[in-house]
């Protein structure tokens, strides 16, 4: 069995990241609910705690080792061979830091335009944050199933306590798609279980070789879970409802980080699990993505939702993650994992965007837009760089990502390069064409006479981190890459070692493939 523990700092890190706002959810249930601002100010300074806390993640992490860091792991459930197990390596520890940067965020934003039922909407938050947190650092099969599914009932409630008019549909909607595609996986964790002779210990489970028939099995049962997370075409249909009514932190937790979890379930687990299956699949696979790419950018130009559009675009820009991530090499693999983080920022910070016209006009369609960028001048600027990293524009976060899935994919598969780089172009041209409807053309008059202000200081500070992100990662991405590269490294070696038992009929397939 491959597991070396490393504990870079000597205390247990990752167990406070994930406990630290599930203790201050329970705090806040000790204030009494006429206290709003006490709600508000505890809900901030514990994500931000949770925030600083993780910065030695960022500073202490050895990026020479694909091995687990901060490991943690204790007897929970011995009868059973279940461990309370903690550790990330290369590839989830960008998405631990962007759980507790987007849920500060997310307390901001909601600072003013939350007026019912505030101590229990911070108390979701913060249970999501912990819950989040969890899913990326557990190394136990039940322990990362129990985080997973502890996501969808504080999701669930933001968008149907805190939603708009068809919350209830959209909520219900997101619960059914998921709990289905999550009940599969479980039944897949059970057969491994077993199959495995009686452990749930991820790192354990990755090392054997299971048969090919067996991994082609496993592998549908955990990509019905991961994609419908991503969420893939055809499985998409929960994303644009649950976006464009749930409340503005909602949508910025399931853009930033709740739709990563899907691309990161088929790279953490259906690679090294099932690396034959994984091959085998990959047209398959990169035909979805290419058609998600595709798909998603065509359809935003027919909408007239602003929060429709950006979560139509999010299709499309997750199928370009899942087109990195099958096409199985450096390139396109770590383009992929990058992208989600890029998409994570840049889609947060549109949502962010529209949370806050839509508090001050409460309008989301288009057409009651126009010429907002000569009454709110700052907003239309910070609007217009995320407008530009959104379509992937030279030194911004989006250009490095889609540029190294696309030289990853072409090098997969020609035709999946090159449709796939058609999504970058008409993506460029929704995104522009929004841009001016929205912020040039002839001032509306709607517009005109509500004499909007311009963003405030906490609005500007809401989105500075993401400016900052947005151009450091588009100059520099280097240091971001350089976290994952052992990591995806070792990953690839392992799909390509096999790990499974190949039977002709793998041989078979994999011979027509080539």
């Amino acid at each position: 069995m491959e597991q070396v523990i490393i504990n870079n700092l000597g205390f247990p890190i990752l167990s406070t990241l994930i406990f630290l706002p599930i203790a201050g959810a329970a705090l806040l249930l000790l204030i009494s609910r006429s206290n709003e601002n006490l709600i508000k100010w505890l809900s901030l300074i514990v994500s931000t705690a949770a925030f600083i806390i993780s910065i030695p993640l960022f500073t202490e992490f050895k990026k020479s080792t694909h091995l687990m860091q901060f490991t943690e792991k204790h007897a929970w459930i011995p009868s059973l061979n279940i461990n309370y197990s903690l550790g990330i390596d290369g590839i989830s520890i960008l998405f631990v830091l962007l759980s507790a940067l987007i849920t500060i965020l997310c307390v901001l934003i909601s600072w003013n335009s939350i007026k019912a039922k505030t101590k229990e909407f911070y108390i979701s938050i913060l249970i999501m944050e912990g819950a989040m947190i969890g899913v990326f650092c557990s190394l136990d099969f039940m322990l990362f199933y129990l985080f997973w599914e502890a996501m969808l009932i504080p999701m669930y409630l933001l968008i149907g306590v805190w939603g708009g008019p068809n919350r209830i549909y959209a909520a219900v909607k997101f619960f059914l798609f998921t709990l289905v595609g999550s009940v599969l996986m479980l039944v897949g964790i059970i057969v491994l279980y077993y199959q495995a002779g009686g452990t749930f210990d991820i790192l354990e489970l990755t090392t054997k070789a299971y048969p090919y028939q067996l991994q082609l099995w496993l592998f549908w049962a955990f990509f019905a879970a991961f994609a419908v997370k991503v969420p893939m075409f055809p499985v998409h249909t929960w994303l644009p409802d649950a976006h464009t009514e749930a409340p503005t932190a909602g949508s910025v937790i399931l853009a930033a980080v709740l739709i990563k979890m899907g691309a990161y379930g088929f790279i953490r687990f259906s690679l090294p699990l099932f690396p034959e299956a994984s091959k085998a699949m990959t047209p398959v696979m990169l035909t979805l993505s290419v058609i998600a790419i595709i798909y998603g950018a065509v359809i935003c130009l027919a909408q007239t939702d602003l929060k429709r559009l950006i979560a139509y675009s999010s299709v499309s820009h997750m199928g370009f993650v899942t087109l990195g991530i099958f096409a199985l090499n450096l390139q396109g693999m770590e383009g992929g994992i990058l992208q989600m983080i890029n998409h994570g920022i840049v889609t947060g910070a549109l949502f962010l965007s529209v949370g806050m016209i839509y508090d001050r006009t409460h309008t989301r369609q288009i057409s009651d837009y126009g010429g907002v960028a000569s009454v709110m001048p700052v907003y239309a600027s910070l609007f217009m760089v995320f407008t530009l990293a959104s379509i992937g524009l030279p030194a911004t976060n989006g250009f490095i990502g889609e540029f190294l899935i696309i030289l990853g994919g072409f090098k997969a598969n020609q035709w999946a390069g090159v449709l796939a780089a058609t999504g970058i172009i008409i993506g460029a041209g929704y995104m522009l064409w929004l841009y001016q409807r929205v912020f040039f053309m002839e001032t509306n008059q709607k517009i005109a006479q509500m004499g909007l202000a311009d963003i405030n200081l906490r609005e500007i500070i809401t989105l500075l981190p993401m400016i900052i992100l947005i151009f450091w990662i588009g100059v520099y991405p280097n240091l971001f890459l350089d976290f994952m590269h052992e990591s995806v490294k070792h990953l690839l070696e392992r799909i390509n070692a096999g790990g499974g038992t190949e039977t002709g009929i793998a041989k078979n397939i994999l011979e027509i493939i080539k």
